[in-house]
């Protein structure tokens, strides 16, 4: 069971949908009337991605978060996968009705939060960072689609290169992880003057009350 949630996780990993992100930018960017759109996405899921990251450092360098809640930052693989299979999926049918495309979209955010739960199955992080990334992650993908729900992105057979291209990404990374926590562990720790970054387990040592 361990190797399934193992190999499902890799579908939120940020190797993965940082390169996937920047190549939904790129398709609606092909397109002149979804020049605009692009920018947009590019905005948002940039924020979202500088929002884990500063999250991640904040704790790891200066140990901000809270044990109440047992809170080391917002799950990465939680708020990039439902920033990003929502818009990647309604992107992926760009002629069908405007029905569809939400029950595509809606289908993005139950494979993203089935990402966020293998989370939890692997025990890389707890309720509240799980929680918190899908909240940040569909606020990205909710406002986009919000803003853009009727954009028509792609002439019609496009989307089959784009679809391909991805599929090419998750090929050639083949479920290997980044290396982006050990390189954020090793710039908070520079950054904040420490030996070590800041863990988890010092979190919960130093609380006189145990994890909500």
């Amino acid at each position: 069971m361990h190797s399934f949630w193992q190999a499902f996780t890799s579908l939120g990993d940020s190797g993965f949908l940082l390169p996937v992100g920047l190549l939904m930018a790129l398709w609606l960017f092909l397109g002149k009337a979804s020049r605009t759109a692009a920018l947009h996405w590019v905005l948002m899921f940039g924020a979202c991605g500088l929002i884990v990251m500063l999250s991640k450092l904040a704790f790891m360098g200066w140990g901000i978060g809270s044990a109440k809640f047992n809170f080391t930052g917002f799950s990465g693989h939680t708020a990039l996968s439902t920033s990003v299979w929502p818009v990647l999926l309604w992107m992926a049918v760009p002629h069908m009705t405007q029905r569809r495309r939400l029950i595509a979209a809606a289908l993005g955010w139950c494979l993203a939060i089935s990402i966020g739960i293998s989370r939890l199955a692997l025990e890389v992080h707890s309720n509240s960072e799980v929680i918190a990334g899908a909240a940040l992650g569909t606020i990205v993908s909710a406002g986009f689609l919000w803003c853009h729900s009727r954009l028509v992105s792609l002439p019609r057979g496009r989307q089959w290169p784009l679809i391909a291209m991805v599929l090419l990404i998750a090929l050639l990374l083949q479920g290997r992880p980044a290396p982006t926590q050990d390189a954020l562990e090793v710039i908070a720790a520079k950054l904040a003057n420490r030996e070590r970054p800041y863990t988890r387990h010092d979190m919960l040592a130093n609380s006189p009350a145990s994890p909500g």
